[in-house]
């Protein structure tokens, strides 16, 4: 071909313009997690990934834009891949000069031994582990949707939003030819709208994989973006994307074209006929197969109570055994299952008099049995967020844990549609009531919150370490955490809770539950969490009692954007007696240092970087010494807000993509 032809002087110019794009490109996202080790610059580990990054760029571009490959041995061995997008891997220079740019940039932003970064047109990923053709979803949401702008017409564009992307998932995952990769566009009936779509796996997965791969981003993405003009989700495995502009090279032969149905010329009286006919038939079998169904349904209802029944049985029975804080075995048999008549009568029929309140569980009452003993009940709402798996969750954890610091299960009923938890009776109910509620607050002197702030770390340091469980709480707040007559702290609420093995350190979560201002931030925002996430919690909570302030809603005070803030600025000035609350600093006058050492201890368990904060073994021991010097604490990490748009009708909880967190850093 004579290079002066028009064509090859425009496949020229969008070369050039390619080349400049990748070099002056940002990320799309970039992976770089705490939870793995760091490593050290000059150590063996680093010099195999540099070795590793520098031939990632040549051979993943000489091998048709996919490439897997280790350096080294050992505990020092480097895993790495490189993928380069569909449509650019015939432009060897293009897919070269990304590979390049990501490699050096991983290398730049992150010192962890497991990362990853995605660029427009190529990603990387590198770890201590071996990840090849291993398939673990785990899709991130880059911030480029949120500045996508919504359609006018979102019905009809989802539906054909879902279309393309789904056939094209189908061409990518099962079509040999298409090396995991496929891209396309749709055209609106009667509409100049055209919608562009891309989806593309690593080539280590086999077809099913890549098929589940996809489907699991899709529905990240149809929840998240599908009412917009835009929208990307990446993963480790797969990525999926669509937009209004057209954002891939339409000369590649992944491109896909999907032609819509048109419609047909006038109704003739026999159509009216057979349509109405077909209908009467239709509408029959229809409903027949629904009577069929509800029986089923009936029938398979009262199975499944009858297998629930046996299963929290089980829990409960003699077999299982909970461990004392003095490492005694001792059998769960004083769980029982109770009537609902029992509950019933002990409660006044659920009387409004003896509601102690309601959260998004269900209601609570206070209840007195047939031998006076007193009981709180928890009933489950049949519309609750929390369902069946978080009731025998809870069941299943307290029935194995007894230590002063934790509410005491009593038993459960599960009876018809009805699902209750029964605890034994905490007169002074929660925290909160204490902390925030003028009348209630000045009962909370220093001897008091001392007791309080102890009962509650020595309560979390059985869940993580002295049981034999290792437990993560993962929505404590002072709601959560009961007060008895002579006001200890006992911690409840354990339906959110999760089990660590031994050796486990830190898991991930699609599902991300808790309450907002209580929830550490790379629980919030990656889904991570760790005892460290507890231990967050518990600082935000240590500052709330000694403030007498609620992290929520402090923006409200025009101090500062939130109360972790408001602590680390008064901290940094050197003014931390001003956080104190005026009634508690009356009875503190000859303890003030001991108070303000507790600021000190919060401000360490709140701090960004989960590996900065202690654990609660630590907190216990720098609680109980006044002599131990504490560290300096580096900033916490402040949520700011929360916009939650969400259909009045839906009743899931806000997303992660909607919070938004923030820094502050001290004057």
């Amino acid at each position: 071909m004579n290079r002066d032809t028009p064509s090859a002087k425009l496949s020229l110019i969008i070369f050039m313009l390619l080349i400049h794009k990748i070099s002056g490109a940002d990320p799309v996202d970039t992976y770089c997690p705490n939870e793995f080790p760091f490593y050290t610059p000059n150590s063996s580990f680093h010099k195999n990934l540099k070795l590793l990054m520098e031939s990632l760029s040549s051979n993943t571009a000489s091998k048709t834009g996919f490439y897997n490959t280790s350096v080294g041995e050992g505990r020092d061995k480097v895993y790495g891949q490189a993928l380069c997008r569909g449509d650019i891997t015939n432009s060897t220079m293009v897919c070269q000069q990304c590979i390049q740019k990501a490699s050096q940039d991983i290398m730049n932003r992150c010192s962890s031994e497991d990362a990853m970064i995605w660029y427009e047109f190529c990603q990387v990923r590198y770890s201590f582990q071996m990840f090849f053709s291993r398939s673990v979803y785990t899709g991130k949401y880059p911030q480029q949707n949120d500045q996508e702008k919504n359609v006018s017409d979102p019905i009809r564009f989802e539906q054909h939003v879902t279309y393309l992307m789904n056939n094209l998932s189908d061409e990518a995952a099962f079509n040999p030819a298409k090396n995991m990769f496929a891209a396309g566009e749709i055209r609106s009936p009667g509409k100049r709208t055209i919608v562009y779509g891309l989806v593309q796996c690593t080539r280590d997965m086999s077809g099913t994989d890549c098929s589940s791969c996809l489907s699991s981003a899709l529905t990240e993405l149809t929840t998240c973006c599908s009412r917009r003009e835009g929208g990307i989700i990446v993963s480790r495995n797969c990525n999926v994307r669509f937009d209004l502009s057209k954002f891939f090279n339409t000369s590649s032969a992944y491109l896909l074209t999907y032609p819509t149905s048109k419609g047909g010329g006038k109704w003739k009286p026999w159509m009216f006929v057979l349509t109405i006919c077909g209908s009467i038939l239709i509408l029959a079998v229809v409903v027949g197969l629904c009577t069929a169904c509800l029986r089923r349904r009936n029938d398979r209802d009262r199975d499944e109570e009858k297998s629930e029944r046996m299963i929290l049985q089980d829990l409960v029975s003699p077999r299982h055994v909970a461990i004392t804080q003095e490492g005694e075995l001792i059998s769960s048999d004083e769980m029982l299952f109770m009537t609902l008549a029992t509950i019933k009568a002990a409660t006044g029929d659920f009387s409004d008099r003896n509601k102690l309140g309601q959260g998004g569980f269900g209601e609570v009452y206070k209840g007195v049995l047939s031998d006076g003993n007193e009981i709180a009940v928890k009933r489950l709402s049949r519309k609750s967020w929390q369902g069946m798996e978080e009731f025998k969750n809870e069941i299943m954890l307290i029935a194995k844990l007894q230590h002063r610091n934790l509410v005491r299960l009593l038993g459960c009923v599960l009876e018809g549609d009805e699902r209750m938890l029964v605890y034994e009776f905490m007169s002074n109910k929660s925290l909160d009531q204490f902390i925030f509620d003028a009348g209630k607050r000045p009962r909370l002197d220093w001897k008091t919150c001392q007791g309080i702030i102890n009962g509650i770390a020595r309560g979390l340091v059985y869940l993580h370490e002295e049981s034999r469980l290792k437990i993560i709480h993962r929505d404590l707040k002072p709601n959560n955490v009961l007060l008895d007559h002579e006001l200890v702290a006992k911690i409840s609420d354990f339906g959110m809770a999760r089990i660590f093995s031994e050796n486990q350190n830190a898991a991930n979560t699609k599902r991300v539950v808790g309450t907002y201002g209580y929830m550490a931030p790379e629980y919030a925002m990656e889904g991570l969490f760790s005892v460290k996430s507890d231990v967050f919690s518990f600082g935000v909570i240590l500052l709330e009692i000694i403030s007498g302030k609620r992290n929520n809603g402090f923006y409200l005070t025009e101090l500062a954007p939130t109360l972790l803030a408001h602590a680390w600025q008064l901290w940094n000035e050197g003014k931390e007696s001003e956080f104190v609350d005026p009634l508690l600093r009356e009875s503190c006058l000859a303890s003030e240092p001991e108070v303000l050492r507790c600021v000190h201890i919060g401000l360490l368990c709140v701090q960004q970087d989960p590996e900065d904060r202690p654990t609660m073994s630590d907190v216990v021991a720098l609680l109980g010494s006044e002599s131990t010097v504490l560290p300096q604490p580096s900033k916490p990490s402040f949520p700011l807000r929360r916009v939650h748009h969400v259909d009045p009708s839906a009743s899931t909880n806000p997303s992660v993509s909607e919070m938004m967190w923030s820094s502050v850093l001290p004057r």
